[in-house]
């Protein structure tokens, strides 16, 4: 009789509970046009709090039903009496079987697909139930994106994300889709790609609900800041020994952005050239803060690309360091820069910071003030390191570096407990986005250090620093691992994520044997803000790198000469704005952009890179690949061997194949009769071995193909 009183009372209340709820959680709804509940509906949303449900039930219709855990449905009994529902136990395999009467008696359903709240932060498994009921009952599934309850006090993520009573939450409504049923394939295929269809589509819904059509990076991160908590240490400097929380960085950027703009006066664009320090941070924030866009310079690439690179983005100024040109060796490239550009060092912007400067600094942090959002002034230049005879400049909007982010957070769950190590340079756009951006503005802490070639000093600092998310190229994890003792990374690492050249087997292998982790290997460009495809803890295939990203499509062009697979084109929301050639300005980027790599993709998403697109020899008419060859070599090689594979003129079979390689003392025979035993055709066959002690490097850590190539056609011409 209590029970019922009580059950009475709450329903009376229950018309001002609602508003107090959405008001107290500032919900915003979005898409509920979209709703349509005249036809079979299943309703999927991720699960990220115990109140998702709370909140749902407040906005949606009376005649939808819920499905809830038993054990859920034991705690909140109480609560269940206000809406229709359906206890399962996931356990019993039956429970499916309700739910699709349920769907097919014309009953609308929210099912949470997950089956259980988030612990990570990211998406959880979706269970194989959801797509049997949507295939049996063919009904409309239709996504919905929560976001912001993942920071309630109801979520499981206590030490994980800075947690509130009464977060900011949005509930986007997404379209509608069927999963199609086929006859030709057996009932458990079937099953297990309609699964895949439904959480592809919720993380795209996902990735949608969270995109904004412009931003302010430096907006983004007055966000994360008030989300993450002001005094969280977001970032620090191993070489000033130095760290800053959102506070101090804000600060900082603030006071900064006062200086360099009454230095730069009304430019739209400023070089950058920096090695990966709390300075730079500050410095690109800054000019965020001014709507000015920076240019970063490689530093790695030498005097004359340098000085290329400037006038390609047109820059009249370049933001340096005394510090770092003298132990970088680069006073010869700032004096002749010096001659054409004006040159600003940092140290000479801290000296001339007055009390003024601080106070309009503090008085800007304390009211937020905002960066301008507009077109030309969100955007960032990176330079490519392509075969062209002048660098290319690659344009990519705030936009593009923040859709890859999200798109990695889409597929891989990153928390505020984790730490990032910043050892790619800046001036990569791997460096760039996962190194830095990606950490800052999702409340992790990033360590930086400006050198990734220190193979002794790397896997010290993820053993000191507790690293638990570490980037780097095939080339570096090769060199960490032979250097790292066995803790060093089994101790803290989580994820170990590989891009901008293929990893070997071997080192694959080799951290999997001697530390125990897998590493994620992934492929993307500079003009895709980087990454495209990503292996995940929850999808990864060995050989292969990775499934498209959410929010991107992609398309294969058929390559003459090559049977299996062909050029990789994509669009989507991290693709760049476009290039700025020498001479000739800016270029906008078409619909789709030509990834200039021939791959297979596999029927269940995977991507396999086969070779760049000029990464081929044509030998008496057949087609080879150079990446081929490259490993038809190492293959015969120790396991530290280095190979790189060019192409020069021949008179008679009209190209010929010479491998650059680092062990000393192999002869040409040698690995041609290994080859041969294996059974590989005489057209794969180098003609000509050259041993080089260290092979060129890029500042990104791979093999500098240009130089090699330049050199090859030298000696080619000599002869």
């Amino acid at each position: 009789m209590i029970k019922w009183l009580f059950v009475a009372l709450l329903k009376l209340l229950l018309p001002l509970l609602r508003p107090v709820l959405m008001t107290s959680f500032k919900v915003k709804v979005r898409g509920m046009e979209r709703l349509d509940l005249t036809e079979k509906t299943v309703l999927i949303p991720n699960h990220v709090s115990l109140l998702d449900a709370v909140l749902l039930a407040l906005i949606l219709p009376k005649e939808v039903a819920f499905v809830v855990n038993t054990k859920i449905a034991k705690q909140f009994a109480w609560l269940l009496l206000f809406r229709t529902n359906i206890a399962v136990d996931p356990l019993n395999p039956y429970s499916v079987r309700t739910m699709l009467r349920t769907v097919q008696s014309g009953t609308p359903l929210v099912v949470f697909p997950e089956g259980r709240i988030t612990t990570t932060g990211g998406m959880m498994k979706v269970y194989g139930g959801i797509g049997y009921i949507a295939l049996r009952s063919q009904a409309r599934m239709q996504p919905i994106a929560i976001n912001g309850l993942e920071h309630s006090k109801l979520s499981y993520l206590r030490g994980k994300l800075k947690q509130f009573w009464f977060p900011a939450v949005s509930i986007t409504f997404g379209e509608a889709f069927q999963v199609p049923m086929s006859e030709h394939i057996s009932r458990r295929i079937q099953k297990e790609r309609a699964t895949d269809i439904i959480r592809s589509r919720m993380q795209n819904h996902l990735l949608d609900s969270r995109m904004k059509p412009e931003l302010n990076l430096f907006n983004e991160m007055l966000i994360a800041a008030k989300l993450h908590g002001i005094s969280t240490v977001i970032c620090e400097d191993i070489i000033s020994d130095s760290a800053l929380t959102y506070r101090k960085l804000l600060l900082t950027t603030y006071t900064m952005a006062g200086v360099l703009k009454q230095l730069l006066k009304e430019q739209n664009r400023a070089a950058v050239l920096l090695p990966n320090a709390a300075a730079h941070v500050v410095t690109l924030f800054s000019l965020f803060r001014l709507g000015v866009t920076p240019a970063v310079l490689n530093y790695s690439a030498g005097k004359q690309t340098m000085l290329d690179a400037c006038e390609t983005a047109a820059v009249k100024t370049i933001i340096t360091s005394k510090a770092f040109i003298d132990k970088a060796g680069l006073a010869d490239f700032i004096d002749t820069a010096s001659g054409a550009l004006k040159i600003v060092y940092l140290e000479d912007v801290k000296q001339s910071i007055t009390f003024k400067h601080k106070c309009v600094g503090i008085f800007h942090y304390l009211r937020k003030v905002q960066g301008p959002v507009g077109s030309g002034k969100n955007e960032v230049v990176l330079f490519t390191s392509g075969s062209e005879s002048k660098p290319k400049g690659v344009v990519l909007t705030h936009r593009n570096v923040f859709a890859n982010i999200q798109q990695a957070k889409a597929v891989i769950a990153f928390n505020g407990s984790d730490i990032v190590l910043g050892a790619m340079p800046m001036f990569h756009s791997f460096g760039l986005t996962a190194g830095t951006m990606l950490p800052i503005l999702s409340g992790m802490k990033v360590v930086l250090y400006p050198n990734p070639l220190h193979y002794k000093v790397i896997p010290e600092l993820v053993y000191d620093r507790n690293i638990t998310i570490l980037f780097g190229t095939s080339t570096f994890l090769s060199a960490y691992a032979r250097t790292a003792h066995p803790y060093d990374f089994a101790h803290s690492l989580k994820y170990v994520v590989a891009g901008a050249e293929k990893l070997k087997e071997e080192v694959r292998q080799t951290w999997s044997d001697k530390f125990g982790i897998r590493i994620l290997e992934g492929y993307g460009t500079t003009e895709t803000a980087p990454v495209i495809s990503l292996n995940t803890p929850m999808y990864a295939k060995k050989g292969t790198v990775g499934r498209i990203l959410p929010g991107m499509d992609y398309r294969l062009e058929k390559v003459e000469g090559i049977e299996l697979g062909g050029n990789l084109l994509v669009k989507g929301p991290n693709v760049m704005k476009g290039y700025l050639i020498h001479g000739q300005g800016f270029v906008p980027c078409p619909e789709w952009y030509s990834c200039g790599d021939v791959v297979q993709m596999d029927d269940q998403g995977y991507i396999s890179i086969q070779a760049r697109l000029q990464s081929f020899a044509k030998i008496g008419g057949e087609k080879v690949s150079l990446p081929m060859v490259e490993e038809l070599v190492t293959a015969s090689l120790p396991p530290e061997a280095i190979c790189a594979a060019v192409s020069v003129p021949d008179m008679r079979k009209g190209e010929r194949i010479v491998v650059y390689h680092n062990i000393p003392g192999v002869q040409l025979q040698q690995i041609r009769e290994s080859m041969k035993q294996q059974g590989h055709p005489s057209f794969y066959m180098p003609s000509e071995l050259r041993y080089a002690e260290k092979l060129p490097l890029l500042g990104s850590g791979k093999v500098d193909y240009v130089t090699i190539k330049r050199s090859a056609l030298k000696d080619h011409q000599e002869t």
